[in-house]
């Protein structure tokens, strides 16, 4: 049963969280691609060079398991992201064309997983939220499960998982029609731009969304407050 005010988010710790998103980033997306690119580079076989750019989440959630006491929702993300494209690096096909569709393949699949995650009783973007709009404290974290109970931002929670699903979802549709309808060339260098743009498009939106729910539901909360008065 909820309350007819959320409580008031502690005060966050500044140098803690800005460590805790340095070392996230670090290890899960900058540490992959390095170690991806490097070994790819220097003659290593594509599978070779995805299953060891696993070791960058991996020594993330080993860090965080360490740190925090509890697993790192980001991280095993990005593993399983890893073995998403481990899978499909080792089925993928020879036909030139579907050599560059299995790229996208990875993008669906992911998108597909925030959707599945709707049947959850929680979607992943709140655990995503957990991680990056807190500090990673017993207090933040106490403070931001104890959201849930609020329609409000059960709503907002489960509509910026939908908007990431169905957004990866069409990025890998748009990425296989270009494919086909493309030169090699030009849809070489989409596929290294286009997950870019729809990452920061989404992060922008995201930061935009949340920031609107949040104004919202403090002025129904002081609306109500104002009527029981």
């Amino acid at each position: 049963m909820s309350t007819a005010v959320a409580p008031t988010a502690p005060a966050r710790k500044g140098k803690a969280a800005a460590l805790g998103w340095l070392i996230s980033i670090a290890f899960n997306v900058v540490a992959p691609i390095m170690i991806y690119n490097q070994l790819h580079d220097h003659g290593y076989s594509e599978s070779t060079a995805i299953l060891a750019s696993g070791l960058g989440p991996l020594v993330d959630t080993v860090i965080y398991l360490a740190w925090h006491r509890r697993i790192d929702e980001f991280a095993v993300v990005s593993l399983v992201f890893v073995a998403l494209s481990l899978v499909v690096a080792l089925v993928g096909p020879t036909d030139p064309k579907m050599l560059l569709a299995k790229d996208s393949f990875v993008s669906g699949l992911l998108g597909v997983l925030y959707l599945a995650s709707l049947a959850a009783p929680k979607p992943i973007m709140f655990y995503f939220g957990r991680k990056f709009a807190t500090d990673g404290t017993p207090e933040m974290i106490s403070w931001w499960n104890s959201m849930w109970q609020y329609e409000g931002f059960r709503k907002v929670q489960r509509n910026l998982t939908l908007v990431w699903g169905v957004a990866f979802v069409l990025e890998a549709a748009l990425r296989i029609v270009f494919v086909y309808t493309l030169s090699h060339g030009t849809v070489v260098t989409i596929n290294n731009i286009l997950p870019y743009v729809v990452i920061g498009g989404l992060v922008y939106w995201t930061m935009t969304y949340a920031k609107r729910a949040s104004a919202r539901g403090r002025a129904a909360a002081e609306a109500a407050a104002a009527a029981a008065a």
